[in-house]
């Protein structure tokens, strides 16, 4: 239980970072204020791919660099840079580049699966804590290959998972498609990863997880946090763009990209950047899927949930306030439609969203380095919802003063 002189703690941001540290800290004791300009799961959580994706992978390696004169004029890779976005994304770019180095590839690595390794079980045992099992599956990913060439560029992940000793078989003909009859047979590899699970709707986990705080006495505020501040007693005021003040001992800042704004007023900058994701979500695919399928050659995902099939993933670097550009998802559909080939594109929807990501692929969850009482849990990248439910638990024992599991000096907010 929390100690009695320190049990307020608001939480800025409602996705299911978020969601998942306000239920927890109120499981635990603490008095928690949720607050949002959006209702629960309504931001970058509720078009995620589902995806409890423990085979965490760096985003920058020795030879990304060879690879940016595709980015900027291939509009249909895995990556687009906006030419026009460019000149503002060049510093993050830099220390994304330098993030590659051999010698900090090894620790980035460490960190990263410090996480992963314990991530399904902390998420296991917060879907039974919510009273809801049942929204992960069983079933769990396959890795498709449609060459021997592709196979072989991707045999360095397979060697990550092997160090670390995560789970996997790899396929070949006939065991691909017992595995998942959907799938052409033309594709020459997969790789089963049998603890990557899925979330049947990761919109309702979001749901679930504010519900659950709410049922146990968390409070709900609907709007814009402004900034944050220190009062002379030691408490934090929560100051929000239409004049409320929201007090409390702590504040957790977990409002994905737009945690930057907040920790430049703080005083410790942080390199957040969006990398926008799409989806398509199909509804009358024609076809049902067991396992979640990733294509890595492609960057994207095809994934059942939320009812139907859902298609999405690759980057886009275009920043906060362009236009989205649907013709993204539509050639997502179009590579999707190639290994599946009795897909049907029926009943759809286009969403895109905000991925929090810092140059080193891991996230921040830290306690301010400037401001006593303020931690950050931000910067997840594509892995929010996998690593959700462990950043809640991390979060919750600093909160109370209680000694971490995980080394959390790879994370801390002014490693940069």
């Amino acid at each position: 239980m929390a100690n009695e002189t320190n049990k307020t703690v608001a939480v800025v941001g409602a996705g299911v970072i978020g969601a998942s540290i306000a239920f927890e800290l109120q499981r635990r004791g603490f008095q928690v204020t949720l607050i949002d300009k959006s209702e629960p799961g309504r931001g970058t959580s509720y078009g995620n791919m589902a995806s409890i994706a423990l085979d965490f992978a760096a985003g920058s390696g020795p030879s990304t660099w060879k690879k940016l004169p595709r980015w900027l004029i291939d509009p249909e890779g895995p990556v687009w840079l906006r030419p026009s976005y460019a000149p503002k994304i060049l510093p993050w770019f830099l220390r994304f580049l330098a993030a590659g180095r051999p010698s900090r590839l090894r620790e980035i690595e460490d960190a990263g699966m410090s996480l992963s390794k314990i991530a399904l079980g902390d998420i296991s045992t917060m879907l039974d804590a919510i009273g809801a099992p049942e929204l992960m599956t069983e079933e769990g990913c396959l890795a498709i290959y449609e060459t021997e060439a592709e196979f072989d560029a991707d045999r360095s992940h397979l060697e990550l998972m092997r160090r670390y000793g995560l789970e996997f078989e790899v396929l070949s003909n006939g065991a691909i498609q017992y595995y998942e009859p959907t799938l052409s047979p033309k594709v020459a590899k997969a790789v089963l990863m049998p603890d990557n699970k899925s979330i049947r709707d990761p919109y309702k986990l979001v749901v679930k997880l504010a519900d659950a705080a709410k049922a146990a006495g968390a409070n709900f505020v609907s709007g814009q946090v402004k900034s944050v501040e220190r009062k002379s007693d030691g408490k934090t005021a929560v100051l929000l763009e239409n004049g409320n003040r929201i007090e409390a001992e702590k504040v957790i800042l977990a409002a994905g990209v737009h945690t930057r704004f907040l920790a430049e007023a703080l005083g410790e900058p942080i390199p957040l950047e969006t990398e926008r994701g799409y989806h398509t979500q199909i509804m009358q695919p024609g076809i049902s899927m067991r396992y979640s399928v990733i294509w890595p050659h492609r960057a994207f995902m095809v994934t059942p949930t939320a009812g139907g099939i859902r298609v999405g993933g690759n980057v886009e670097l275009a920043g906060l306030t362009a236009a989205p550009d649907f013709r993204r998802p539509r050639v997502l559909v179009r590579h999707a439609q190639r290994i599946l080939p009795d897909l049907k594109v029926q009943d759809t929807s286009e969403w895109m969203g905000h991925r929090p990501a810092l140059p080193d692929t891991i996230p921040i969850i830290s306690p301010s380095s400037k401001l006593p009482g303020v931690f950050y849990a931000t910067g997840h990248g594509h892995l929010g919802l996998t690593y959700s439910a462990t950043t809640a638990r991390l979060i919750a024992d600093m909160v109370a003063g209680v000694k971490t599991s995980v080394d959390i000096k790879p994370f801390r907010v002014n490693r940069y």
